[in-house]
Parts: structure tokens; sequence; C-alpha cells
């Protein structure tokens, strides 16, 4: 077989599912079957986030003759990426060399969820105060105020 054949070959050549071989899409997968626990109810729940270029478009090899012809030294040396090292750091605030912002009690680390009023902002208010209920975090994404909603422990002291 030459290489104008093997390069043919890539076409109408390879295999196309036949019949019982196709399947219908099944949708979003059994929480059993996922395997990424993100801990929501609703798989449907969970945002998506298209990546924000397409992959490999200026890799070389992405075509049948550059995969073909191969990669050189230089061309594979050009793509390598050099190891940086994180600085290192005393693991509080976000500066070196300094005190930086110490960890305080007052500020919990736990995320609180998406706050909703009673009459969901929907409704007629029938509650004057500004109350809301926490209803879990939302798998999608949250607002920046939402976001910097945290819990905060209570001290047995203060109950």
């Amino acid at each position: 077989m030459s290489d104008s054949e093997d390069f043919d070959a890539f076409g109408d050549d390879v295999y196309q599912p036949q019949g019982e071989d196709t399947t219908d899409d099944s949708g979003i997968f059994d929480e059993e079957d996922n395997l990424m626990n993100t801990g929501l109810d609703d798989l449907r729940d969970e945002g998506y986030s298209p990546p924000e270029k397409p992959r490999a478009v200026e890799h070389t090899g992405t075509t049948a003759e550059e995969e073909r012809e191969g990669e050189s030294l230089d061309e594979r040396l050009t793509e390598e990426v050099p190891d940086v090292q994180v600085p290192r750091g005393d693991g509080i605030g976000d500066t070196l060399d300094t005190d930086g912002e110490l960890i305080d009690d007052e500020v919990g680390d736990l995320r609180a969820g998406r706050l909703v009023a009673p009459d969901e902002g929907a409704h007629e208010d029938a509650e004057k105060d500004i109350i809301a209920e926490d209803v879990g975090i939302d798998g999608a994404a949250a607002s920046a105020e939402e976001a910097a909603v945290h819990l905060v422990e209570e001290d047995a002291d203060d109950l």
C-alpha cells in the first residue's frame, strides 16, 4: 500500500457505525455513573464553562500530512514550557516576607449557599423584615455577593 493510498484511507473508508451500532444520546449520566461527585441533587444544576479557545488548532500533527511527517526536535523544544516554582510563603496573607493577613476567627472558611427570602423575590412580601434562609450552594455560579457570604461557627461562650 503506497503513501497516497494511506492518505486516502482517512476519508470515507474509515469505519462508520451501522444500524444497531449507533446509540441515541442518553443525556446526563446518572449520579452513580458520573465520575465527579459535586454533591448537587440535580446534575443539571452544575454549570458548564466552555474552553476559551479550541484545543490543538495551532499544534503540529492535527492533519494527516503533519502526523505522517512528524515534528522536528526544534519544533518540540519551542513548545516546552519551563517549570515555574511557586514562591514559598508562610501560608498566611497574600504577600511574602510580611506578617500578611492573619487568619481571623471572625471570618469563616465555609461558604454559605444561596440566600432566598420567604417570598422568593417574586411574591408580595408578607414579612417586612429582611430575612432569608440558606437553600444550598447553586452548582452553576454565584454572584460575587453570594460567594462573599461565609459561615462562622458560634462560640459556646456567646450562647
